[in-house]
Parts: structure tokens; C-alpha cells; sequence
């Protein structure tokens, strides 16, 4: 499965058309013909057809900028671009890719709302709109997502959640506390403990991990002769905290 991202700009790749007024802080476009620029950019750098998903990147910066309403907006003609670009053949489905958006509490200027997405992605595409995926950090110190329902929320509309971060940029790796390793058995290093707790999560459909060196790539498979942790033992896991 090959996604790609965009939605911040990139030196020597913004088209000529977009106008200041396409643009938020210098540096973050959701305008809808930018979006297919950069759809046709890496379906030509990959050399596919089809990319299977495509992500808007941290739409939530936009709302440091521009009012909900506006934002709104934006989206919703986003949205209505990537459901001509799937009827086209050139994405199969879209979604967004963030960090701080739907970590945010609700009511937060810069919080996103699932719900609200999806009914903008309806009203564009119908009950058939190709809304289908999120992508979102979830790890052991970051396990929003499950602690304020939004992985329920994502159930319930059809959308599939993909975690990032499920290492913390290596912070995970080690020095977790010692109590933790009775909680993951069959494994022997912090690392692979990290990645099973976000694998095991009720509602995570994929746990991001990023490996640089063999050594780490060999450590991590070893979890595919593991099962992820039974539903009630992951909760307790919240309980005893």
C-alpha cells in the first residue's frame, strides 16, 4: 500500500498559481488544484497510476489563521477535489495525517472534529465518499486517541486509524519502567513492548514504526510471532495506571 502526504510547502515544488491568499503562514496550503499538483508529483516520483492513499498533513495548522467556518470551507473543497481525483483513477482513498489535531480537547481552537470531517466528506461524496483513513501519534505516552473515544468515533464511521509515533522518535526504546515487562509477555526489549501496546490497541488498524538499521528491523519482526494482547489485559493496562 503506498500513501503520500501534502499540504506544507515545499521549496522548488509549489506551483506558480497559487496566490497568498491559497497559503497560511507561509508555509501550509489546502487549496484544491495544489493538492492535484502534488497528487500528479508523486504519482510521477513513484511511478504509479494510482497512489491508494492520500493525506491531508496537519490541516489543523489552518486554524491558527482562519476562522472554523473558513476552515470549514477549505476542507470541504478539498474533499470535493479528492473525490474527482478518485473517480479519476489517480487516489483510491483520502485522509488526514496529523499530530496535534485530534489530540486536542474538544472545543480547542486548533482541535479537529472526526464527525465533522465525515459529514463534509458526505456531503461531497455521499455515503460512498472515500474519507477512510486518519493517521494520528499513538504510543504509550501518547495514547489519546483511545482515552477520549476517538478511536470508537472512527469505528463507527468506517474510517480506518493508522498510528504514527509508535516508537516516539526512539524515545520509547528504552528505560521503560520495569513493571511494564510483566504486562508484554514473550518479549525482550522495551522497543517491541512500545510497538505491542499501540499494535494491540482496540481500533488501531497499523503501527508506524520507523528502522534505520538492520539489527532494529530483525528486533521488531520478532512481534509478528507474537499476538498482540488480549482486550481485557490491554484495559488493564489504563486501570492500574
Amino acid at each position: 500500500m503506498v500513501a503520500t502526504k501534502a499540504g506544507f510547502l515545499t521549496p522548488g515544488a509549489v506551483p506558480s498559481f497559487l496566490k497568498p491568499a491559497d497559503i497560511v503562514g507561509n508555509m501550509h496550503s489546502m487549496q484544491p488544484d495544489f493538492l492535484a499538483d502534488q497528487i500528479d508529483r508523486s504519482r510521477a516520483n513513484l511511478g504509479l497510476d494510482t497512489l491508494d492513499i492520500f493525506y491531508l498533513h496537519n490541516p489543523e495548522t489552518q486554524l491558527g489563521f482562519v476562522t472554523r467556518s473558513e476552515f470549514d470551507e477549505r476542507i470541504r473543497m478539498a474533499f470535493a477535489k479528492l473525490e474527482q481525483l478518485v473517480a479519476g483513477g489517480k487516489i483510491r482513498y483520502y485522509g488526514t495525517a496529523t499530530w496535534e489535531g485530534y489530540r486536542r480537547p474538544p472545543g480547542a481552537r486548533d482541535a479537529l472534529d472526526l464527525g465533522r470531517l465525515e459529514e463534509l466528506a458526505a456531503a461531497e461524496g455521499g455515503d460512498g465518499h472515500h474519507f477512510r483513513f486518519i493517521q494520528l501519534p499513538f504510543n504509550l505516552a501518547m495514547p489519546e486517541a483511545f482515552t477520549n473515544g476517538l478511536l470508537d468515533r472512527a469505528a463507527e464511521f468506517g474510517i480506518a486509524v493508522v498510528a504514527s509515533a509508535s516508537l516516539l522518535q526512539a524515545r520509547l526504546t528504552r528505560d521503560l519502567p520495569a513493571a511494564l515487562a510483566e504486562k508484554f509477555p514473550g518479549l525482550s526489549t522495551d522497543a517491541q513492548r512500545a510497538i505491542q501496546f499501540t499494535r494491540s490497541t482496540p481500533g488501531i488498524a497499523t503501527a508506524l514504526v520507523g528502522m534505520s538499521q538492520a539489527e532494529h528491523v530483525a528486533e521488531n519482526l520478532q512481534l509478528a510471532a507474537v499476538p498482540p494482547i488480549e482486550p481485557e489485559a490491554y484495559q488493564e493496562l489504563y486501570q492500574r495506571a
